[in-house]
């Protein structure tokens, strides 16, 4: 199997279980369209750790912690293990800011665009207009000399302190300790949609470390994918993006979720200038920093700490995002989306921009 992964059909294969693993999980309580979203989860694991109080978007999600510990045993096993860090990290911060920032906009991450799209949601068409438009702009800051520095190897140990983080949410997850006063917090789960609705914890759990694995081996990036595509030629990763969605749709189809239209779609809004735009920033920022917010995840548990950087900014981002009314929700964008999604644009741009290295 693992030679299948590491091979030119790796990223298809893994994909392709990936759509089908998120549509199970939906299948088991995950809210819909949503077996799996790295930005959506995040979100919910900062209103969990009481970082925001946006009572509806609580819960700490397994699949994210699970995608760190799968992603850092397979590294462990395969010898690829790496901890190193020292690039741009106050950069790569704020790029993770300003990605989540546009994925609340859009209420989802690019996993969730193409699941969107694979349950018939068809406003996902603008968010993956607006995701390709922000890769494509990325290039042009590649072409350009485009760089956040190299990296440098870190001791062992400093790698093993996000999977350790994980471990911990973990452990939050199945006590659910109550320290506050009246027994509040300091963990807060939602009692109602959509922070309520999720499969089984070790359902999510196994399912986010079957997914780290994969992942892992076979190098799946929805964002890494495109540009490869766009700037290379190399539709090698893409073939992953293909699978996971045409798996995704018909797994939805067989299970009866597949329901096409613009109106009612499961936790996303019709405001399609704004779906654009707020996908255009997510991809600008993931192009600059290196990758979707998924392998952002899988970097981390690699021992990446620039990832674990980028990963942290987003975790700040969705707090932000709901304490400073930025974010989406079904009824429309946020009071303060708009500002905060051209703000984010600007502060990308602006990092494309200076952060160039000539020969």
């Amino acid at each position: 199997m693992d030679k299948m992964l590491t091979s030119r059909n790796g990223p298809w294969i893994a994909g392709g279980l990936i759509g089908l693993i998120a549509v199970v999980l939906v299948k088991y309580g995950n809210p819909g369209n949503m077996g799996f979203c790295v930005a959506c989860f995040t979100r919910d694991i900062a209103g969990a750790l009481g970082l925001h109080r946006a009572n509806v978007v609580q819960f700490l999600r397994p699949e994210i912690p699970g995608f760190i510990l799968g992603a850092f045993v397979s590294s462990l096993i395969f010898g690829e293990f790496r901890p190193r860090s020292g690039s741009s990290p106050i950069a790569r911060f704020v790029l993770g800011v300003c990605a989540m920032f546009g994925a609340l906009v859009f209420l989802g991450c690019p996993w969730r665009a193409y699941l969107r799209l694979a349950g018939g949601d068809w406003t996902a068409l603008y968010g993956i207009g607006g995701l390709i438009v922000g890769v494509l702009v990325g290039i042009g800051f590649l072409w350009n000399g485009f760089s956040l520095g190299a990296s440098d190897q870190n001791p062992r140990p400093t790698g093993l302190l996000m999977p350790f983080l994980a471990l911990v949410l973990l452990a939050f997850v199945f006590v659910r300790p109550l320290f506050g006063p009246e027994g509040t917090g300091p963990i807060f789960f939602s009692e109602k949609a959509p922070g309520s609705l999720h499969a089984p914890l070790l359902l999510s759990l196994g399912a986010g470390l079957l997914v780290g694995w994969l992942a892992q081996r076979s190098r799946f990036c929805t964002v890494g994918a495109l540009r490869d595509l766009l700037m290379l030629g190399d539709g090698h990763l893409f073939k992953g993006i293909l699978a996971f969605t045409v798996v995704a749709f018909g797994a939805n189809y067989a299970l009866g979720f597949f329901k096409p239209g613009f109106e009612g779609q499961p936790v996303a809004h019709t405001n399609q200038l704004w779906n654009f735009l707020g996908m255009a920033l997510s991809g600008l920022a993931f192009t600059l920093a290196g990758g979707c917010p998924g392998r952002q995840l899988i970097m981390t548990g690699e021992g990446d700490g620039d990832a674990a950087i980028f990963v942290l900014g987003m975790l700040t981002g969705a707090a932000f995002a709901h304490n400073f009314g930025t974010a989406s929700s079904g009824a429309g964008i946020g009071a303060m989306g708009i500002p905060a999604t051209i703000a984010g644009i600007v502060i990308c741009l602006a990092i494309g921009i200076t952060c160039r290295q000539t020969a």
